[in-house]
């Protein structure tokens, strides 16, 4: 009996892909599926000026927000308080903070800076609320809301301890040279 060799011709050979597809058709769907989608946002910060009282006298409002335990403080660094914000039922009163904010932007239009100070235990969602009063508010012109800016070049730091005046602390709460 003679057997015949068949021999294969170069190019001719087919790929079965078949199972591939099948593996791509589970995987695909899985990936959309646990993949997270989020929204990251980047807000630059300005460390507080280290410079001396000179540097402090020349410019007219070096406004401070600081948050307490029971209670919101805006205050310029060198004169000291300007107003006091009690917490409400609901929390800290980011309302009156910010129309009193835009009463201070009326008054010092060109000022661009504010720094936001906190006490240690502060939650971190408060402080961003506050924040982002300080860094903008809402403004009605016409029959629409806009967003209005208010004091955009925002610095943080540790709220001064209790009781001490104004002048005589620096952003991080310790004693000014």
């Amino acid at each position: 009996m003679r057997y015949r060799i068949r021999r294969r011709l170069p190019g001719s050979t087919e790929i079965d892909i078949t199972a591939f597809m099948n593996l791509m058709v589970i995987l695909v769907p899985f990936l959309l599926i646990t993949a997270v989608f989020s929204r990251i946002t980047v807000l630059q910060l300005n460390l507080p000026p280290g410079g001396g009282a000179d540097q402090a006298r020349k410019q007219e409002l070096n406004l401070e927000v600081v948050i307490r335990r029971d209670r919101l403080v805006v205050r310029d660094r060198d004169s000291g308080p300007l107003k006091t914000i009690p917490n409400t039922g609901q929390g800290y009163d980011h309302r009156s903070l910010g129309e009193f904010l835009k009463q201070v932007k009326a008054r010092f239009p060109d000022k661009q800076s504010a720094t936001v100070l906190s006490e240690p235990d502060t939650p971190y969602e408060v402080l961003v609320a506050v924040m982002d009063t300080v860094r903008v508010a809402q403004v009605v012109q016409g029959a629409s809301v806009v967003r209005a800016e208010l004091f955009p070049e925002i610095a943080i730091g540790d709220a001064p301890v209790e009781g001490t005046p104004a002048g005589e602390t620096t952003a991080t709460g310790g004693k000014a040279p």
